[in-house]
C-alpha cells in the first residue's frame, strides 16, 4: 500500500481547508453497496470521467484488494465520504469492489455448523 501523502488541502493551524461533503458534492449515499470490510481493487482502466483529486488519491490506494476502512484512514475522510468517491470509480469502471468473504451456502451447512465447528476446535486447543 503507498504511503499516504501530504495533502495540499491541509493547513496546520486550520485543519482542512476543503470540507468533506464538497469533496463528494453534498452527497450522502454511495450509489453501490459497501460496508467498511468491502474490498475494492483497481481494474487498470482509467476512469472515463473527469474526477477530482479525491477520486485520484482514492484511485491509488487501490492497487490490490483494500478496505474501505483503510482507504478512508489513509485519505483521512469520514467512511461515507469515501464511500461516495468509491462508488463514483465502480460507476466509472475504474475500481470493482467485493464482499470480504463470498459466502458459500452448501446443502445442510448454516452459520450455526460453523459456529459449532469454530467452538469444537478451541475447546480442542485449550
Amino acid at each position: 500500500m503507498a504511503a499516504p501523502e501530504r495533502e495540499p488541502w491541509l493547513d496546520a493551524a486550520a485543519g482542512r481547508l476543503v470540507r468533506p461533503y464538497t469533496v463528494c458534492e453534498g452527497r450522502t449515499r454511495p450509489s453501490a453497496a459497501f460496508d467498511l470490510l468491502t474490498l475494492v481493487m483497481a481494474t487498470g482502466r482509467g476512469p472515463r470521467a473527469q474526477l477530482g483529486p479525491e477520486h485520484a488519491r482514492v484511485l491509488r490506494l487501490c492497487g490490490g484488494p483494500v478496505s474501505v476502512a483503510e482507504i478512508a484512514a489513509h485519505v483521512r475522510l469520514p467512511a461515507v465520504i469515501t464511500k461516495v468517491v468509491l462508488s463514483d470509480l465502480v460507476d466509472c469502471g475504474a475500481v470493482t469492489a467485493r464482499d470480504p468473504t463470498p459466502r458459500v451456502q452448501g446443502p445442510g451447512r448454516s452459520d450455526r455448523d460453523l459456529l459449532e465447528a469454530v467452538l469444537h476446535g478451541l475447546r480442542t486447543r485449550l
